[in-house]
């Protein structure tokens, strides 16, 4: 009996250098295009409330309901990305994109844009797994640890510039209508990266022939899985009014995961390939690298929200200036992720550790802020923390990501790629759920349940105790990093005994 079927066999188109790197930047540019929607919206909830009411629920969703659809498509299109073309997903996610973008600026209703914000994150699903499987076809060794350090830095540059940008079009728009134009613009820009991967993008991979193997009732068993994985966390609020009904259904999910992985074994077994070949989790690179991602990306996001919503909420201040603490953090991640691009390959996963210990030392400083110091100079204080973060950003992302797939075949990047990015999207939801559930948790608890009311000081200890939750993600991120360098050390003095 057989754990996965074998991976299709596809044939790559060479290249010469000039359309790889071509190719390299229209990728970058879906990826960053993608990425940028999660974090700029993160400083229009204040006005989103303002102009469409809803309370913390329905705000949770606007962010929390693009993730969870963005990771639900994710594996799905992954496979078919690696058994038919990666351009033409690509394309159809960004016009998908566009559209849902222009539903979320004209939205009437703060459940319009709930159910719009969710139709956009399937459009991001379809396009981004073909981002990573690209990449691993274009490169390899080496250059492939260049390629991603290029690709951290511009998605790093999106992700810390998002809040900038946001506020920067709220100011533009004005208060009420403001926040419509960060999705207006999404649909120019689509748009303009749409046309890109027509004219640049070449067809780097001829598809497989016959018919597509999706799996079904895999993809069904994992889809209901993480929607009960999901969902309780999704609607934590840290209301009083959350219903301790919700995490019930993290009973389903570990029955659906059960159930997945004996049915996925089972499909294997039959010589098809599953949705998601076991196999992979037995590379130790691959599954240590993913735990790594998942366990970041519930923590760094988090820091960002709670920081766009503290500055603005606790602090008054207006969103484009909230939105510029996170500069300095963009900036110097762009450097040091190109930078450790060319080092991965040098000091391994030790450039991690050093990156996460940066990014766990920043956090605990901002927690410092939170309790410490005064309101007038609290923002000052933030931003030159948040710049020596970007430093240690900068240095995980990319090589963690060069690590995570060094050992994967690439004719299977596009869905080894996609469950990465589903651990990321999972992890990002459940840390920015955790962490605005103890901020507003201690917004209720410290003010006697009327938060539109609580001074500044109970905002202070609400942004510190949820930065406490982005830290335990980010020290757990930094031990399981620990973890790989020692496994990595005892195989490779295995193999010595070996010889």
């Amino acid at each position: 009996m057989v754990d996965d079927a074998e991976p299709p066999v596809t044939r790559s188109i060479v290249l010469n250098d000039a359309q790889r790197w071509r190719a390299f930047w229209v990728c970058v540019s879906v990826a960053a295009f993608t990425i940028l929607d999660i974090s700029k919206v993160n400083v229009a909830l204040p006005t989103i409330e303002g102009s469409l009411g809803g309370g913390s629920t329905e705000l949770q969703l606007v962010v929390s309901g693009y993730i969870l659809s963005f990771g639900l498509g994710l594996v799905p299109f992954g496979r078919i990305g690696d058994q038919r073309s990666r351009r033409t997903l690509m394309l159809v996610g960004l016009c998908g994109f566009a559209l849902a973008s222009l539903l979320c600026a004209v939205a009437p209703t703060i459940w319009w844009l709930v159910i719009a914000r969710f139709l956009q994150g399937v459009a991001a699903g379809i396009q981004v797994p073909q981002v990573m499987g690209t990449i691993q076809l274009l490169f390899t060794g080496r250059e492939r640890g260049v390629a991603f350090g290029l690709f951290g830095a511009t998605v790093g540059l999106a992700t810390a510039f998002g809040p900038t940008l946001g506020g920067a079009l709220i100011a533009i728009g004005g208060a009420e209508d403001g926040w419509r134009w960060i999705f207006w613009m999404n649909v120019p820009l689509a748009l303009l990266v749409a046309l890109g991967v027509l004219l640049l993008l070449p067809q780097v991979r001829r598809p497989a022939n016959g018919r597509l193997e999706l799996d079904p009732v895999g993809l069904l068993l994992f889809a209901v899985a993480v929607v009960c994985l999901m969902t309780p966390f999704l609607l934590t609020t840290g209301s009083p009014e959350d219903s301790p009904a919700r995490w019930w259904l993290l009973v389903p999910f570990l029955l659906f995961c059960a159930a997945f992985i004996a049915w996925e074994r089972r499909y294997a077994a039959r010589g098809l390939p599953p949705l998601v070949p076991l196999r992979l989790f037995r590379v130790v690179s691959w599954r240590n690298g993913n735990a790594i991602q998942l366990l970041y990306f519930a923590g760094l996001p988090t820091v960002f929200l709670l920081t766009a919503v503290f500055l603005q909420t606790g602090l008054g201040l207006e969103a484009v200036y909230a939105g510029m603490v996170t500069i300095g953090f963009a900036v110097l991640s762009a450097f040091t992720s190109w930078l450790s691009g060319r080092l991965v390959h040098r000091f391994g996963r030790a450039l991690v550790i050093v990156g996460l210990m940066i990014v766990l030392g920043a956090i605990v400083g901002l927690v410092l802020v939170a309790y410490f110091a005064p309101d007038e100079a609290a923002p000052w204080l933030m931003a030159a923390i948040l710049a020596v973060g970007g430093l240690g950003g900068g240095i995980v992302i990319s090589p963690n990501q060069t690590l995570t797939l060094a050992e994967i075949p690439p004719v299977e990047g596009g869905l080894a790629g996609s469950v990465g990015q589903l651990g990321q999207r999972i992890g990002n939801a459940v840390g920015t759920s955790i962490g605005l559930s103890l901020f507003y948790a201690t917004i209720y608890s410290e003010s006697g349940g009327d938060g539109a009311h609580a001074d500044s000081a109970v905002f202070h200890d609400a942004y510190g105790a949820g930065l406490l939750a982005a830290a335990v993600c980010v020290a757990g991120a930094l031990a399981v990093a620990f973890m790989d360098m020692g496994e990595r050390r005892r195989a490779a003095r295995a193999g010595e005994g070996a010889l």
